[in-house]
């Protein structure tokens, strides 16, 4: 177990070790016990949290709030666009004084090829720990609370469980590629096999996916890319289906739309669904476009944990908080 994250950042999913990740997860399982029994936890009375906004968000907004009281302290919600960044303060300036009046920074932004470097920029001027709410490269928190599900689900030892991250489908905007990035960083690293699912006109970064493979071969686990929906849920034992933008094909979003609407037939339903292993479990970090995206048969039914995996958020970001920012 490694405690000793005082002060840390959370911008990419591997700025925490394996061990760290661990130790978050462990006290995420703690303050969920002492949630569940009315326990007090108040491991940061009287800090504060500014939570910066580019791109709302229901669940992380709520989630944040929620654990920052939950902890004894309080959370600043701050939209971007009510604020002078948008007449002239720069990541730096918003590092530096944030920094100063609030014991910890969030951050959520999600421009394309403008988030992360933002985000990295406050991290560098910040005298207090930045964490990252989602960019357009990396989403950490929906990971560990994804990771933290299917723990629950399927045990602790993860070896060899196969888990599908696939595209699909969804009629509204062109999503980021941000959560599909995180898991195939961080799941190999604890014994899954990657299947990564997509049209050929939606690929992931290059670099991250070169990472993947490459933390794939150091843990001893499998990763391959298919474009057949279908077939990559075979045996799946974690299918998490979700639409994303075709970013690094165009920034277009006309012409992503169009793309996009070229494959409504990427839907996760009952039929795809048969083909993985009969105990598999469907996640998704919401929203989800029902009946586009997924069917409702699916995301409502007994292979669903969308709504285990969406309070988890909940538990992973007090554990990150109260580790960081004590």
């Amino acid at each position: 177990m490694q405690t000793f994250l005082r002060g840390r950042n959370l911008v990419s999913d591997l700025d925490f070790s394996k061990e760290e990740v661990e130790t978050v997860l462990d006290l995420a399982w703690d303050l969920k016990r002492k949630r569940a029994v009315g326990e007090r936890h108040a491991h940061l009375l009287d800090k504060t949290l500014g939570m910066l906004f580019f791109f709302s968000s229901t669940r992380t907004r709520c989630s944040f709030e929620a654990g920052m009281a939950q902890l004894g302290g309080h959370a600043a919600f701050i939209e971007s666009r009510t604020t002078q960044i948008s007449h002239g303060d720069t990541a730096k300036e918003i590092g530096e004084i944030l920094g100063r009046y609030f014991d910890g920074l969030a951050i959520r932004h999600c421009d394309w090829q403008e988030g992360n470097a933002y985000i990295n920029e406050v991290a560098a001027a910040s005298r207090v720990p930045v964490l990252n709410m989602q960019c357009d490269v990396y989403h950490p928190f929906q990971c560990l609370a994804d990771l933290m599900t299917i723990m629950e689900k399927k045990g602790r030892d993860l070896r060899r469980k196969k888990i599908v991250v696939s595209w699909a489908y969804a009629s509204s905007y062109l999503k980021p590629i941000s959560v599909p990035q995180s898991l195939i960083l961080q799941m190999p690293r604890f014994g899954m096999d990657v299947t990564l699912a997509y049209p050929e006109e939606f690929p992931l970064m290059p670099e991250i996916v070169d990472e993947a493979r490459s933390q794939a071969r150091q843990h001893g686990t499998a990763f391959e890319i298919v474009h057949d929906m279908k077939e990559s849920f075979t045996d799946a034992d974690v299918v998490y289906a979700k639409s994303w933008g075709p970013l690094l094909t165009t920034a277009d979003p006309d012409e992503g739309k169009q793309l996009q609407d070229r494959y409504q037939d990427w839907i996760t339903d009952q039929d795809k669904m048969q083909v993985a292993a009969p105990d598999a479990i469907y996640m998704h970090p919401l929203p989800a476009d029902r009946d586009i995206e997924v069917t409702s048969e699916v995301m409502d039914g007994p292979q669903s944990v969308v709504y285990d995996e969406a309070e988890n958020r909940l538990h992973v970001q007090k554990a990150t908080m109260a580790l960081t920012m004590r």
